[in-house]
């Protein structure tokens, strides 16, 4: 199967219903676009038991899930993020720290940094423990809850990188949100860095995956873009533990 050809189908039919970027305009090639109709999809999933439940979410920066960022703080939980491409590492946007009436601004990809402090992932195990639920965009997903991106691999990255160091289990719960135009009916064998979802949100529907595999081989350093694990802050500090 040819991602690319699939991506560039799915993009189509996004831009009659995605909102350009301020940078990247519709080049979606760069980033994940907020959508008509998220902020259905974003109500659909903080229904959901598992983010009821869930204490310690991280959310990544893609532009749709901005909504969910932000109801994440007003519902009280913390919240960890990741700069982009993980150059600047990791931030915490704990509620309790902000005040609420910038609750909105610590959600966008320009407040998150100035609104949040960084935090390591020795730090996220002493005082956090665990991450209770990771929600992502995406390019496309199937019904099976196998989903890719803009094509670099950030967040099998860091799924990676969380279970190497402890924050996730097999049984963590894996959100992605994303249009209906983005549920692409195609068969997709996963490779084993990727991190099947346990339930898919659209503005319309629920997906919920049975039995969703999740990878347990940590990051597979091999596999990595020449000079990425120096220049993301997470990969440089995981390859710095002890074996």
């Amino acid at each position: 199967m040819d991602k690319l050809a699939v991506r560039e189908a799915v993009w189509r039919a996004l831009d009659q219903v995605a909102v350009p970027d301020s940078r990247f305009h519709r080049d979606y090639t760069m980033f994940i676009p907020d959508f008509a109709g998220s902020d259905q999809a974003v109500a659909q999933l903080t229904a959901h038991p598992y983010y009821r439940q869930a204490a310690t979410l991280f959310i990544t920066p893609d532009n749709c899930l901005e909504k969910l960022r932000w109801q994440t703080l007003r519902d009280g939980k913390k919240l960890i993020v990741t700069t982009e491409a993980g150059l600047r590492g990791l931030f915490l946007l704990d509620p309790a720290q902000i005040k609420p009436e910038d609750y909105r601004y610590a959600a966008c990809l320009d407040g998150q940094e100035r609104m949040g402090r960084p935090i390591s992932l020795r730090e996220i195990q002493a005082t956090l423990n665990q991450l209770d639920l990771l929600v992502t965009g995406a390019s496309v997903v199937n019904a099976q809850g196998i989903r890719f991106g803009k094509g670099h691999g950030y967040f099998d990255v860091e799924w990676a990188v969380f279970y190497a160091a402890g924050l996730v289990k097999q049984t963590t719960p894996v959100f992605a949100v994303v249009h209906d135009c983005q549920v692409a009916e195609i068969e997709l064998e996963p490779d084993e860095y990727d991190t099947v979802m346990d339930a898919i949100f659209t503005p319309t529907r629920t997906l919920e995956i049975a039995s969703a595999q999740k990878p347990t081989t940590g990051v597979i350093w091999e596999k990595l873009k020449p000079g990425r694990s120096q220049e993301n802050l997470v990969l440089r500090e995981l390859r710095q533990w002890p074996r």
